[in-house]
């Protein structure tokens, strides 16, 4: 007679596999079935055998549950008894099967709580430049004029901004009005610690009179990203820099090339994702 046990670590295995093809054919993106066979098969063996087995445990006060009816059980009732509790029906079994094998993939592929960092570099991919306007994304002021009044920067993007300075060599840019708006926006990064860590100076601090300088500059600098809220800019841009982030309230409308990313904000898309 067959193991009990090994019947229902076999069927665990198949089932688990199962579940992972499914999941393939969720995906966004076709996968080679015929190069990456052996590879998720073994994959999927391994995982299989290490849940399978912490499933398959039994705990010591459960074994002793289990054997108490047989062992106080006396009479006639006794075989009864035993015929009912001795094993479960294959329905209780095939159900604690699927039960098992679900539980296996979600723990499996359940996503992981990145740290800042990792998640700043993540986002990077491996850029090793940016440069990145000022207004409305960096500091909380919207317009050159607003600049010639005030700059603050905003304080949900300072960590995020010093996470980058890390990683990356940062160029900061931006349109202005007059001299008095430059001291002003150099101020404001100052007080706010932007420049002690080394990672950026007032010296990456760029200014200009007209938008296409800013794109001017951005060229000449040859980024590996930009990020900017001028989407004409952009699409100018977007033939010749690797890539782009986009940020803006609304999500972009129409076309747009697969190496222009769209956010809310600097934070959101390089930031931690927010927990559910």
């Amino acid at each position: 007679m067959a193991d009990p046990a090994r019947e229902e670590f076999s069927d665990l295995i198949q089932r688990f596999i199962e579940s992972l093809s499914g999941i393939t054919d969720r995906l966004p993106f076709d996968l080679d079935r015929q190069k990456l066979r052996s590879i998720t098969t073994f994959a999927a063996l391994s995982v299989a055998i290490v849940f399978v087995l912490k499933l398959l445990r039994t705990p010591p006060e459960h074994q002793r549950r289990q054997q108490r009816p047989h062992n106080s059980a006396s009479g006639p009732s006794s075989g009864r008894l035993r015929s009912n509790t001795g094993f479960p029906s294959s329905e209780v079994i095939s159900s604690s099967g699927n039960s098992r094998v679900q539980d296996a993939v979600d723990e499996f592929f359940r996503p992981v709580n990145l740290t800042l960092e990792q998640h700043v570099r993540h986002q990077l991919n491996e850029g090793r430049k940016v440069t990145c306007q000022l207004l409305g994304i960096i500091l909380e002021e919207t317009s050159p004029e607003d600049l010639q009044k005030h700059a603050t920067v905003r304080s949900s993007v300072r960590e995020v901004l010093l996470e980058i300075t890390k990683f990356c060599d940062v160029y900061l840019m931006e349109r202005i009005l007059d001299d008095e708006s430059e001291e002003r926006v150099i101020l404001a990064l100052n007080d706010a610690g932007l420049f002690t860590t080394g990672g950026l100076t007032s010296e990456k601090v760029l200014f200009c009179s007209t938008e296409n300088g800013r794109s001017s500059f951005v060229r000449q600098l040859e980024p590996d990203w930009h990020i900017d809220t001028n989407p004409e800019i952009i699409h100018q841009l977007s033939r010749f820099i690797k890539y782009l982030l986009h940020i803006s309230p609304k999500k972009s409308e129409g076309a747009v090339s697969s190496n222009v990313y769209s956010s809310s904000s600097v934070e959101q898309f390089f930031g931690c994702p927010e927990k559910s």
